[in-house]
């Protein structure tokens, strides 16, 4: 037997439930302001309750149904009902478009809707191109014709006695999208085993304990909040501060209302919390570490360290390895210009075109062993062949890039697609990026390859200046020349307000591109 056992979300909340009871679980802040907190017990129950409504709705073990919610604790309570029948939570981003949602639904083969007012409207239109639904809940809703209220559910399910189906460790509880560029968005089935392995994983990884409260400002239905804070925190039996947004100027404000002690951010909001004007308030705050994710520059690092009095971790994870298989771990010396060393439960390695591991120094393709259903994703929904593609022999092949160094340290390169090929030269966007964000004008950039008669590919790169700064083009290409390899330095640079970006922050090259060429 392994760490995971044949334990499942629902006797893990049952067991915690029963070890902590009364125990502060949630605190939640919404949108404006206002505060919800449930104990352990308060939340274990509610489960249950909205459990039994759901199979009185005719919810059975398999069945998928579609969350459309931003952050709030009935997307925790409807999460863990889900696992208590077997049934498998489908959480969408709440800024999809109705014609997304129409693949989303019918690909997942969703049988249930639970959202808010705010965005019925999205799927009023498209009513009649998803018939699989036979329900729709609003939470935070005293109802809408022809919808359920979540909270009279969970009152009618208080007073049902209902027998649940049986469920196993490695029976699918989430199926999460992961976001298309030249194709669909593909369905990562996640278990409950995964949950618990990456629980397990990161609370010992990063040593939480029952009086550490994870902060989470990620949406939930992302991959980074299920699996980075709120089940490290269940395992540990600690507790969850979350907030329906992520606010750049009160982040650490309500990290301190909500008694948050870890965190973990993207690369992109900790700009955004940098370029807002500093108050020192804010170093008087409990957050102890910060976990993130994509690069950041060493001054910046530096910076907002030394700011706000907290400790910064790089890590490395994708929805398919669900734990995170490489991360600066606190008990060692940190270099977040790396993405760390292998963590407990994973082996890495890095491959060529053809599948062989390549010499330390050199870059390849991040691979890492896991089992399936258990320490990596099940496989795609409906997705063989890309399953097939991207689990090989046992070995997870991410589709990025990186080199290991002399310390031991793996360094993210970037993307397999976002490697350009430039008059046969291969250029890492990630590399001209990094330069461009060390010139004391930039505030971010962004680097793709477009089709070029000649050169196969040119390299246009974008920027966004720091509020107040002043750098032309000219300049920014001078800079790049001083700094890189003739064939490396783009063709043009361009400065930008923003780039278009997913909900959390990462910028959408594929659309950049397509800007490009239209």
């Amino acid at each position: 037997m392994d760490i995971i056992g044949n334990r499942t979300l629902s006797t893990l909340l049952k067991e915690k439930a029963e070890q902590y009871g009364n125990k502060e679980f949630i605190a939640f802040e919404g949108a404006k302001g206002n505060q919800t907190r449930k104990t352990y017990s308060e939340f274990h129950e509610e489960v249950l309750a909205f459990s039994r409504s759901l199979l009185k709705l005719g919810i059975q073990k398999g069945d998928h149904f579609t969350v459309h919610l931003p952050n709030n604790t009935e997307f925790l309570t409807i999460w863990f009902a889900a696992a208590k029948l077997g049934a498998v939570m489908v959480p969408t981003n709440i800024l999809s478009t109705a014609d997304e949602m129409n693949y989303l639904i019918n690909h997942s083969d969703s049988v249930l809707l639970i959202t808010e007012e705010e965005y019925l409207e999205k799927f009023t239109n498209i009513k009649d191109e998803i018939p699989n639904i036979r329900h729709t809940i609003l939470t935070r809703s005293n109802g809408h014709e022809g919808t359920h209220s979540f909270d009279q559910l969970v009152e009618e399910g208080r007073q049902l006695s209902l027998e649940f189906p049986e469920v196993h460790a490695e029976d699918v509880v989430g199926m999460l999208y992961t976001s298309g560029t030249t194709s669909k968005p593909k369905g990562v089935q996640v278990t409950n085993a995964n949950y618990i392995f990456t629980g397990e994983l990161m609370s010992k990884t990063i040593g939480l304990t029952p009086d550490d409260r994870t902060f989470t400002v990620l949406p939930m239905f992302h991959g980074n909040a299920q699996y980075y804070t709120c089940m490290p925190a269940l395992m540990a039996g600690g507790s969850i501060a979350l907030t329906e947004k992520f606010s750049a100027s009160r982040y650490f404000k309500q990290a301190k209302a909500l008694g948050g002690t870890v965190g973990s951010l993207f690369a992109a909001p900790i700009r955004m919390i940098l370029s807002k004007e500093y108050d020192p308030a804010d170093r008087d705050n409990p957050l102890r570490l910060i976990l993130f994710a994509q690069s950041v520059g060493q001054q910046e690092l530096d910076q907002f360290e030394d700011q706000f009095n907290t400790l910064l971790y790089q890590l490395y994870g994708m929805t398919e390895t669900v734990g995170i298989p490489l991360m600066n771990q606190p008990h060692g010396t940190p270099n977040n210009l790396s993405i760390g060393r292998p963590t407990l439960g994973y082996e890495v390695k890095l491959i060529d075109e053809e599948g062989n591991e390549v010499p330390a120094g050199q870059t390849g393709q991040i691979a890492v062993k896991g089992v399936p259903g258990r320490t990596i994703m099940k496989g795609y929904f409906k997705n063989p062949e890309a399953t097939a593609a991207t689990v090989q022999n046992g070995w997870l092949l991410t589709g990025d890039n990186a080199r290991l160094g002399e310390d031991g340290r793996f360094y993210f390169v970037d993307r397999l697609k976002d490697m350009i090929k430039r008059s046969g030269e291969n250029v890492a966007a990630g590399e001209v990026e990094s330069v461009l964000t060390d010139h004391e004008a930039v505030y971010e950039a962004a680097v793709v390859g477009v089709p070029d008669p000649i050169k196969d590919e040119a390299i246009k790169a974008f920027v966004i200046l720091h509020d107040g700064a002043c750098a032309t083009s000219e300049e920014l290409l001078d800079y790049c020349r001083e700094r890189l390899a003739n064939f490396k330095v783009p063709d043009t640079i361009d400065v930008v307000q923003d780039f278009p970006r997913t909900a959390v922050g990462k910028i959408q090259k594929h659309l950049i591109r397509q800007s490009v060429l239209a």
